[in-house]
C-alpha cells in the first residue's frame, strides 16, 4: 500500500505518492502537479567517503524527452549530456538543500529528479525542487528541513504565484525563493528592471506560500518519515584546536590572514601550516586532518575580527569597494571588447555579432525548438587563481556564472527589429579573487556598448557578503566580498541592475536562512554599490553605446518584401539567391513573413545585393529603368539579365535610333547596358528598349 498526499497550491492540485515507487531509495516522492510528473529520490552511502574535507552531495535533474512526446536527435536516439537548463535547475535545487545537511557529514548523497511528463501550466523545475525537499525529509538521511520553494512571476503588472511556462518566459519577473519555517534560504531571479521594493514584496510573498508547503511536508514526515540514521562525524576535535592555538596564537594567525594580497596571505598560511606539520610530526591522526583544521582556524579568526571588530582582511570599510578600473577596445579586430578590474578580480569580455541565422537552437522540454539570440559564456581557467589544472571544458559553475551574467543583460538588449543581430559575449577570467560573475556583468555591458549594440541602459553588478553571530540581530554585511570573505562568510548575495531596478539576483548561503533585515540590507547595499561602479568606473570608460558597429563587425541591411515574392528571390533549388550571394559575397536570410537581412562587410556589395532583391521583387511597370548585362544574342534581339534569374528582351528595332541589320553590330555578350521597361509582350516576356531610355 502507498499513501497519496494532496495540497491545493496556486489554483492547482499538488499530489505526492509515497511508497508507490522507488522503495529501495532512502527517500522517494512521486510528484504530480497538474499533468507534470517528476520522480524525486534521495540516496546516501552507508559510510563517509575517506580523504575529503567537503560534503559530497550531487543534485541531478534529468530531462526525459518522452515527457513532451519527443524522440531525441542524433544517431543514438537517447538522452545524453545534460542541457544548460538541466544544469541550472540542478544548481538552484542544490543551493537551498546543501546548507541544511550537517556540516560534518561526509557520506555521499545523490538527489535525483527525473522529469517524466510536462504540463506547460506547471513548470517541472518547481515540481522537482519540491520533490527533492520531500524525498530528503522523509528519508533517514540527516537533514535539518523541511524547506520549500515557490516561484513568482509578474504578468501585466500583477504577481503570479507558480506561473505557467508562458508567463515565466514572457513576464517581467522570474523568481524562485526557498525558505525554511523561519527564514529565506535561497533567491534566484531574472527581472526586467524591477524596483527593489517590488522585489522584496515578491520575495516575502513566496516566503509566505512556502510556509503552507512546509506544513504540508511536516504532515507527510509525521506519518511516513523514517528516523534519521547516525553517522560518523568528521568534525575537528576541540583538543586539536587547543593545541594549535599554543603553536600559532590567534594574534599570529590574524597577522597571517589579514592582508589585501592573496598571494601574500597564501604564503603566510603555508608557513603557518609548516609549523603545525613540524609540531604534529608524531601525530598521524592530526596530520590526516590538518588541512581542514588550518582552514577552520583561519575561518574562526576572520569571522571573529569582522563580527566583533568590524575589521576586514584587506583593511577596507564594511561598505567599501575594492579599487576599480575599466577600459574598452583592448583586443584588436574583434567586434567589441572591454576589461573590468575590481581588486584582484579581472574579466576581459569580447562581443561577437552575427546574422540572426546564427542564433542558438535549444531543444528541450518545450513543444517547439526555441532559440537564443543572446549568449553569454564564462570561462574560468586555472591560472586565474594561480593553479595548474588541465582545462576540460565548462563545468556547472562556469555554466551557472555565464547564465547569471546573461540574465543580467537580457532586459536591456534591443529588439531584433531594432538590431537584427545574434549576439555572443564571452567573459575570460584573467584573475579571480571573488565575484567574477559580477565583474563579468560589468565587462559584458561595456563590451556590448563598445561593439555598437544599442542597449537601453547600463547594467552593473556587485556581491554582498555576511557574517553572523549567535543571534538573529548579530550580523555584519560586507559590500564587495573577496574570495576569503566568500569562503569563510555566510552569504554570497549577487545583484545586478540598472539605475531603475534589478535585472538579476543569485543568493547562496551556508547557514539556515536569512532574516528580513539581512535581505533588505543586502539589496540596499548592492544598489548603492552598483550605482557607484557605474558612475565612477564604467561611464568614464564608455558612457553610451557607439552609434555604429565596429569596422570588423558584419553590417546588416533589413528590408521587407512581399512574402509571396520569397520564391522569386530564392529561385528554383536556391539558384537565384545563391547567384546573388556568389556575385556580392554577402549572406542573406529570409524569414517566412518576408523580412530579408543582407549581411556583409563591404557596403557597396551589400547595396548591390539589396538592389537585386528589390528588382526581383518589384512588379514590373512601363517606364522603369534597369541596368543589366547582355547574356544572349538572337537574330531578332538581345536578352538582358537585369537581376539574377531575371531577363528581358530588347528587340532589334529597340536597340538604336538608327536602323541596324545585325544585333552584333551594336551589342556583344557581356556588354552592360541601360534599358527602359516597355511592359510585357504577347508571350509574357518583359520587353526592354535601349533607344527610349532618355525619353523616360
Amino acid at each position: 500500500m502507498y499513501k497519496t498526499y494532496s495540497l491545493e497550491l496556486a489554483g492547482r492540485t499538488l499530489s505526492v505518492d509515497i511508497g508507490r515507487v522507488g522503495k529501495q531509495a532512502n527517500g522517494c516522492a512521486f510528484m504530480h502537479y497538474g499533468d507534470t510528473t517528476v520522480l524525486s529520490t534521495a540516496t546516501a552511502s552507508e559510510k563517509p567517503r575517506e580523504g575529503i574535507d567537503f560534503f559530497p552531495c550531487s543534485v541531478e535533474y534529468e530531462e526525459k524527452l518522452y515527457s513532451v512526446g519527443k524522440i531525441p536527435g542524433g544517431f543514438n536516439k537517447r538522452e545524453g549530456k545534460a542541457s544548460e537548463n538541466a544544469v541550472l535547475t540542478s544548481r538552484v535545487i542544490d543551493r537551498p538543500m546543501r546548507p541544511l545537511f550537517p556540516k560534518d557529514y561526509r557520506n555521499d548523497v545523490t538527489l535525483n529528479n527525473m522529469v517524466m511528463s510536462v504540463d506547460p501550466e506547471c513548470r517541472p523545475e518547481l515540481v522537482a525542487m519540491l520533490g527533492t525537499a520531500i524525498a530528503t525529509c522523509i528519508s533517514d538521511i540527516p537533514f535539518d528541513g523541511p524547506c520549500a520553494m515557490t516561484q513568482i512571476g509578474i504578468w501585466e503588472g500583477e504577481f503570479v504565484v507558480n506561473p505557467s511556462q508562458l508567463i515565466w518566459d514572457k513576464g517581467d519577473l522570474r523568481m524562485t525563493v526557498a525558505s525554511t519555517a523561519e527564514k529565506v534560504i535561497m533567491i534566484e531571479a531574472g527581472a526586467n528592471e524591477i524596483p527593489e521594493d517590488k522585489i522584496l514584496e515578491a520575495i516575502y510573498m513566496a516566503h509566505e506560500v512556502n510556509q503552507t508547503i512546509i506544513e504540508f511536508i511536516n504532515k507527510i514526515v509525521a506519518e511516513v518519515g523514517k528516523p534519521k540514521h547516525s553517522y560518523e562525524s568528521c568534525a575537528i576535535p576541540q583538543e586539536m584546536f587547543d593545541e594549535m592555538k599554543k603553536i600559532v596564537t590567534p594574534e599570529e594567525m590574524e597577522v597571517a590572514v589579514f592582508t589585501d594580497e592573496k598571494q601574500v596571505r597564501e604564503e603566510n598560511i603555508r608557513n603557518v601550516t609548516a609549523k603545525f606539520e613540524e609540531a604534529f610530526a608524531d601525530k598521524e591522526d592530526y596530520l590526516a586532518i590538518l588541512s581542514e583544521a588550518v582552514y577552520q582556524y583561519q575561518k574562526k579568526t576572520v569571522r571573529k575580527m569582522i563580527l566583533k571588530d568590524h575589521k576586514r582582511p584587506d583593511g577596507r570599510q564594511l561598505n567599501q569597494i575594492r579599487p576599480l578600473a575599466a577600459e574598452v577596445d583592448i583586443i584588436p579586430r574583434v567586434h567589441g571588447s572591454a576589461m573590468f578590474t575590481r581588486g584582484q578580480t579581472q574579466i576581459c569580455n569580447v562581443t561577437t555579432l552575427a546574422p540572426l541565422s546564427e542564433v542558438q537552437k535549444v531543444d528541450g522540454l518545450d513543444e517547439n525548438i526555441t532559440t537564443k539570440r543572446y549568449l553569454h559564456h564564462y570561462n574560468f581557467p586555472a591560472y586565474s587563481v594561480g593553479e595548474t589544472k588541465v582545462s576540460r571544458g565548462p563545468g556547472r559553475r562556469e555554466i551557472g556564472h555565464g547564465a547569471l551574467a546573461e540574465r543580467a543583460l537580457l532586459p536591456v538588449l534591443p529588439s531584433e527589429e531594432e538590431f537584427p543581430y545574434a549576439i555572443r559575449t564571452v567573459s575570460e577570467t584573467f584573475e579571480s579573487n571573488g565575484s567574477t560573475s559580477m565583474a563579468s556583468t560589468c565587462a559584458s555591458c561595456m563590451s556590448l556598448m563598445a561593439a555598437g549594440v544599442p542597449i537601453k541602459k547600463m547594467v552593473a553588478g556587485i556581491s554582498c557578503g555576511l557574517v553572523t553571530g549567535d543571534t538573529d540581530d548579530d550580523f555584519v554585511l560586507l559590500t564587495d566580498i573577496q574570495g576569503l570573505e566568500d569562503f569563510f562568510g555566510d552569504m554570497d548575495f549577487k545583484v545586478t541592475g540598472t539605475t531603475e531596478g534589478i535585472t538579476a539576483i543569485q543568493m547562496d548561503i551556508k547557514i539556515h536562512g536569512l532574516t528580513r533585515p539581512i535581505v533588505e540590507g543586502a539589496i540596499a547595499r548592492c544598489r548603492e554599490a552598483r550605482l557607484f561602479i557605474m558612475d565612477t568606473c564604467m561611464k568614464p570608460a564608455i558612457a553610451a553605446p557607439r552609434a555604429e558597429v565596429g569596422k570588423y563587425a558584419p553590417k546588416i541591411i533589413s528590408l521587407q518584401i512581399n512574402p509571396e515574392k520569397i520564391g522569386d528571390v530564392v529561385g528554383q533549388r536556391g539558384k537565384t539567391i545563391n547567384e546573388i550571394i556568389a556575385r556580392t559575397g554577402v549572406k542573406i536570410d529570409i524569414t517566412d513573413d518576408g523580412m530579408v537581412s543582407v549581411c556583409g562587410t563591404d557596403k557597396e556589395m551589400m547595396d548591390q545585393a539589396v538592389e537585386m532583391i528589390e528588382i526581383i521583387t518589384t512588379d514590373f511597370e512601363q517606364g522603369q529603368i534597369f541596368k543589366g548585362k547582355v547574356v544572349s544574342i538572337k537574330e531578332f534581339g538581345a536578352f538582358i539579365e537585369f537581376a539574377p534569374g531575371k531577363e528581358g528582351m530588347v528587340h532589334i528595332s529597340k536597340i538604336s535610333n538608327e536602323r541596324i541589320n545585325h544585333v552584333e553590330d551594336v551589342l556583344t555578350l557581356g556588354d552592360k547596358v541601360t534599358v527602359v521597361c516597355l511592359g510585357k509582350d504577347k508571350m509574357g516576356r518583359i520587353s526592354f528598349s535601349m533607344k527610349d531610355v532618355g525619353q523616360n
